[in-house]
């Protein structure tokens, strides 16, 4: 028989009974106004115990009507203001301010506001009734001086309800637009709890309700653990934490924050909206563990903060930021003078600013430089309470000190008063390390860093020794510098450098958000789940007659670099990308879809971008294409053409990209080295991965998918490169947390310094000669300083020279100690005080030193234009499906460690060789037979008369279509020949797509080849003297011969001048006073247009492409939706003439003119011209006439 202790109703009256024990007050649900949603007689009590005189004078005008006029401004003002703001800054009554409740100051000096802050009445209400129109119930309801904040449903498993059922009765059966629950003007956030889990939710909008897991996390992942001594719930934390007295005056004083987003809509128009932001439980814990610390523990201590993406890292850095500015230890003491926010980014990330600046503030606490570093040191001089700025201001914030105080007239020295500091770190792996992290150390130790050499100084007798220990007192702690620093990825000396001795003695951060528990809590999306991988296989041949030997290694770093440009592999995997994109993924997030393509260089990105573009023209696919990179690309293919980013983009500048890739108009962006780590857009869905990915690059780059949408439901990558296994290691490191590895011994580092010690290099006298330059103070430097330290380093340089050209292998191996040293010592130097000042000395030298070494003697790089071709590929997916990271130990994180020179002895080996060893890891298992036979099926294709004329009027890949009509049935009739390339070719389809576009390929080049050779045969006209048809020899193509292309296959199918050589081509020796070089050919043009200049018939030279400007030249072009009125050929050779208007940064054609030179034929003109109604092949340099 039941006795009611395992009901819901007994789970609400544990809850009831904790929070009425510890400073609760129970609130009768008959006195809630249920239209008006307040408990009337509990606001009027408190304003009027707590605010006697504002309640007299007011009584004074309105008597007995006193009590419904404050009620009805107060109601009036939350509408208008929200609940949040009014209790936090009261509210107007005649002209009066009336509080509606005091929050614990920051200190504990006054006790008025302490006895106010007492007075709070924290109420709670069982079964509220809360609806004018009906009696449905609240289980418990959570009120501050009379103003609901806060709701609890609560579900008991033992009676078959779980927390979801709480939430449905949330988005079911709780209509947002009752008085109690309409946003923001009264109750904050709404609690769905069991004894299991927690959700939490801050605003109700029926089914579109959005409820948040609120949950401790258990074991690295989501849910909540056991009560460790097994007496109470799982989700006991709920009311005996974050709901306790304090703890929730805590949370509406400080915490939760009305966050306003401004967009631009699909149209342009900006949108402003609104959320309610409360703390998720992790970002509570953080921010007040760290707190509290601070508080207990004092200034000059690290912590760090290890949170996964999706763990809300932006909102959680900003709560922290403000409680630390106004921070009170135990004595009532300011803890901190100025709290800096430091980002690694070299623009302030916006985001991260404005959050923090959003959150509530008095006016000039919160400065953002994202001016100068003079605006810096102004900040921190006068010390800002709070300064957000980017790492890479620091190294110039003494020059900026100086300056302001000359401008005082002061002397100054360049360094801040002593100051207590807390620092925050964002994105800590990449900020910690090198001389700019130093740097900042060295402006905000101040006067403490130079009183701490000075004293050092004075206890060893040595005054001239003072900024060298000034120099080693700025590498390791600070006694009046906090860090606090944020990652999702640690490295091994982000956690050597902030962690905290865990139980097992090696570092460990104060808090940590795991990637699992991130995942499974859906505030981000796994990004393995849908992983599928392709491999290439292909074959090389050797082109030239010579067999070469070359150097191996650079040698194969050149040829993996032919092969991943060359424009079969790029159009292949372009066609791949494409496909997936036009099929699968531009459907998903509700057609909205985006995708990126990682490049493996910026010359990559241009190829793909141009790859990109040219098939979705072709298909005519609604998808666009925007390209990042830096710089300019110069194409070794194309002599004197150069891209940038913004020209490839049609004058979209770098700051407007993000922005235009996350409107409509655009879908896939093209990549390289950019927009991999930090980049937020969660329309985000696909990657297609063409670039070698490692480690903590790999999990940063692929997680720019992790961005969760209210439509995404999945990501997927496509990888070309890269071995699951491999990223599988990546993401298990991080998966559960990073643990480090083996720590670095420091006797390693004294191991390298004895060996370039007796090396002979440099002597001790020379580093002591430059230290005692480098470290005079800055009262005695002088103008010739730059000198001495040169004259210092020149014996190391001469010396290092020597050995250089004696014994490469040996000098390249000494400068790769030199950098083990250096990296050994500035890491060990952050973790460990050290007191050495002649290993300091050392550092100094070899530093400069390093940087003044000859460089590494390379030769030039390879290429393999002529000596190598394409001879098999094939595109082929190996797997598909889920990466888990489920089983398997993490790979732990490894410390710096020496290192050798880098350098290989260059071993010379034949190209044939090297080409062997390359097919054999990369190549198909065609073999000797099989090549015959698909040999055998080309020649039969030739033999076809429609296919021959096909081959003369189309471009290749218009004639693909006609081949692979006839291409199935060539096969059925050789099938007894090579049955199992047969049933191959007619079951596995990327093998059928691979052999077609292959052999389709092989018959146009030979079918082209013979159409040229019978058109010279047929011409009426004979060459000139100055062109003779030759066989050349490697070497001499584009030196003394070049191709003769019929003018047609120039501007058409072989557009891009990289593919002319290929086409099968004659090739002609050229006497021309012009330097002979790749890009350039001969072409017939036929016509009288550009009479007298080019007589009808003539050979010309052309250079592809055009170099410099285009105006007024000679030139080749592709029409695209236009004929020329002479010929009826899509493409014509003119002048061009153009027309610009310039937009800011940018500029446009607003017309472009074809003319002729013959005044009896008409021009070609073009009206607001762009790269989709012409292509520029190739300008005209020289007319071949008859005569030398």
């Amino acid at each position: 028989m039941s006795n009611g202790r395992h009901t819901e109703a007994a789970f609400e009256t544990v809850i009831e009974a904790h929070l009425l024990q510890n400073g609760y007050v129970p609130v009768a649900r008959e006195g809630f106004d249920r239209e008006r949603a307040i408990f009337p007689e509990t606001v009027l009590a408190f304003v009027r115990e707590t605010q006697p005189k504002e309640w007299a004078k007011l009584e004074a005008l309105h008597g007995e009507k006193t009590g419904e006029q404050i009620l009805g401004d107060l109601c009036k003002w939350m509408d208008q203001n929200g609940s949040l703001a009014t209790l936090r800054h009261g509210f107007k009554c005649y002209g009066r301010t009336l509080h509606a409740a005091f929050f614990k100051a920051a200190h504990e000096l006054n006790p008025e506001l302490e006895a106010r802050y007492a007075a709070n009445r924290l109420g709670l209400t069982r079964q509220l009734r809360f609806s004018p129109r009906s009696e449905k119930s609240l289980d418990v309801t959570l009120s501050l001086n009379g103003i609901p904040v806060a709701t609890v449903e609560l579900k008991n498993p033992l009676t078959g309800q779980r927390v979801e059922d709480a939430r449905r009765q949330y988005k079911q059966d709780r209509d947002p637009r009752e008085p109690i629950f309409e946003f923001k003007r009264r109750t904050l956030v709404h609690f769905a709890a069991d004894t299991e889990s927690v959700l939490m939710s801050t605003r109700l909008a029926g089914s579109a309700t959005h409820f948040l897991p609120f949950n401790q996390g258990c074991d690295g992942g989501a849910g909540n653990p056991p009560d460790p001594a097994g007496r109470t719930y799982r989700t006991a934390y709920l009311w005996e934490e974050v709901l306790q007295r304090d703890s929730l005056l805590d949370l509406l004083a400080r915490f939760i924050h009305l966050q306003i987003d401004e967009k631009r809509d699909d149209r342009g128009r900006k949108v402003k909206t609104e959320s309610m932001i409360f703390p998720r439980y992790h970002q509570l814990q953080a921010v007040r563990q760290l707190v509290e610390a601070a508080r207990s523990e004092g200034v000059g201590r690290n912590y760090l903060v290890e949170h996964s993406a999706g763990s809300g890292k932006s909102n959680t850095i900003g709560w922290l930021t403000h409680r630390l500015a106004s921070l009170h230890d135990t004595a009532n003491q300011r803890v901190f003078d100025s709290v800096i926010v430091v980002t690694d980014r070299v623009v302030l990330d916006q985001q991260l600013q404005d959050t923090i600046y959003q959150f509530e503030h008095k006016r000039g606490v919160v400065q953002r430089i994202d001016e100068s570093s003079r605006q810096l040191a102004e900040a921190l001089e006068n010390a800002v309470p709070v300064i957000i700025t980017t790492l890479q201001k620091f190294p110039f914030v003494s020059r900026q000190l100086l300056k302001l105080a000359e401008e005082r007239g002061e002397s100054g020295t360049g360094t801040l008063a002593t100051r207590r500091c807390a620092v925050i770190i964002d994105e800590a792996h990449s900020s910690q390390g090198g001389e700019t992290a130093t740097d900042l150390k060295e402006v905000l130790g101040g006067e403490g860093l130079r009183e701490e050499a000075k004293k050092r100084a004075a206890e060893e007798g040595r005054d001239d020794m003072e900024e060298l220990f000034r120099s080693m007192a700025k590498r390791g702690r600070q006694s009046n510098l906090s860090f606090f620093a944020f990652t999702a990825t640690p490295k091994h000396k982000t956690l050597a450098a902030f962690g905290r001795p865990g139980l097992d003695g090696s570092p460990q951060p104060a808090h940590r958000y795991t990637m699992r528990q991130a995942i499974e809590e859906e505030f981000i999306l796994d990004v393995l789940k849908h992983y599928t991988s392709y491999a290439t296989y292909f074959k090389l041949l050797k082109a030239c007659e010579d067999d070469p030997n070359v150097e191996r290694k650079r040698a194969a770093q050149a040829l993996a670099r032919f092969m991943k440009l060359h424009p079969h592999n790029i159009a292949q995997k372009t066609e791949v990308m494409v496909e997936h994109f036009q099929a699968v993924t531009r459907h998903k997030i509700g057609g909205r879809a985006k995708a990126m393509v990682v490049t493996g260089s910026r010359l990559e990105a241009v190829r793909y971008k141009q790859s990109f573009d040219r098939y979705i023209q072709e298909k005519g696919y609604a998808i666009k294409s925007l390209v990042a990179f830096s710089g300019t690309v110069v194409d070794d293919k194309l002599a004197g053409v150069t891209y940038t980013e913004g020209g490839m983009n049609h004058g979209i500048s770098e700051k407007e990209l993000p922005e235009k890739f996350g409107s409509q108009e655009y879908q896939v962006l093209l990549v390289a080295e950019k927009y991999q780590t930090g980049f937020d857009q969660p329309l985000l869905h696909t990657m297609f991965v063409d670039k070698r990915l490692a480690g903590i690059q790999a999990v940063q780059t692929l997680s720019r998918l992790n961005r969760i949408h209210p439509l995404k439901e999945d990501t997927f990558v496509l990888d070309f490169v890269n071995d699951r296994e491999e990223i599988r290691e990546a993401f298990k490191t991080y998966y559960e947390g990073a643990e480090m590895g083996e720590q670095v011994d420091p006797a390693r580092m004294y191991a390298v310094q004895s060996e370039l010690d007796a090396s002979g290099v440099y002597l001790d006298e020379e580093v002591e000669r430059f230290c005692a330059v480098y470290f005079k103070p800055k009262q005695r430097q002088g103008a010739l300083d730059h000198q001495a330290m040169n004259a210092a380093l020149d014996p190391a340089i001469s010396r290092f020279t020597v050995r250089q050209r004696d014994d490469k292998e040996e000098a390249e191996l000494w400068r790769g100690k030199v950098q083990a040293l250096l990296n050994l010592y500035g890491f060990l130097s952050q973790v460990i005080p050290y007191q050495d000042s002649d290993l300091e000395r050392l550092y100094v030298f070899l530093r400069h030193l390093a940087a003044k070494l000859p460089r590494r003697k390379r030769g030039p790089a390879y290429q393999f234009d002529d000596e190598v071709r394409l001879g098999y590929y094939r595109l082929q997916k190996i797997s598909e499906g889920s990466i888990s990271l489920q089983d398997g130990d993490a790979r732990r994180l490894d410390g710096p460690t020496e290192v050798g020179s880098g350098l290989v002895r260059p071993q010379p080996v034949p190209l044939s060789q090297l080409i062997d060893v390359v097919n054999e890891r990369f190549g198909t298992d065609f073999n000797q037979a099989d090549q015959l036979f698909f040999d055998q099926i080309v020649e039969a294709a030739m033999g076809d008369d429609g296919l021959r004329q096909a081959a003369a009027v189309n471009p290749g890949d218009k004639f693909e279509l006609v081949f692979k009509n006839l291409l199935e049935t060539l096969f059925v009739e050789r099938m007894d020949q090579n049955e199992e390339i047969f049933v191959r070719y007619m079951n596995d389809v990327p093998f059928q797509k691979i052999v077609t576009a292959w052999m389709a390929s092989e018959a146009y080049r030979r079918l082209r080849s013979a159409t040229v050779d019978a058109s010279l045969e047929a011409t009426p006209r004979a060459l000139p003297p100055r062109l003779r048809i030759v066989e050349p020899k490697p070497t001499e193509r584009y030196a003394t011969c070049l191709p003769l292309v019929p003018l047609k296959a120039a501007a058409g199918a072989f557009g891009d001048p990289q593919h002319i050589e290929d086409a099968g081509f004659e090739w002609v020796a050229v006497e021309s006073h012009h330097r002979l070089r790749p890009g350039m050919f001969v072409a017939q043009v036929v016509g009288k247009s550009m009479e007298p200049t080019i007589p009808d018939g003539a050979y010309c030279l052309f250079r592809a492409p055009v170099e410099g400007t285009r105006q007024g030249k000679t030139v080749l072009v592709q029409l695209r939706n236009a004929l020329d009125p002479e010929t009826g050929h899509r493409y014509t050779v003119k002048r061009y003439e153009s027309e610009r208007a310039t937009d800011g940064d940018s500029w446009r054609h607003t017309q472009i003119t074809l003319k002729p030179l013959n005044p009896a034929f008409e021009a070609i003109i073009f009206i607001d011209a762009d790269d989709q109604q012409l292509q520029v092949v190739a300008e005209m340099v020289e007319v071949m006439a008859n005569e030398t």
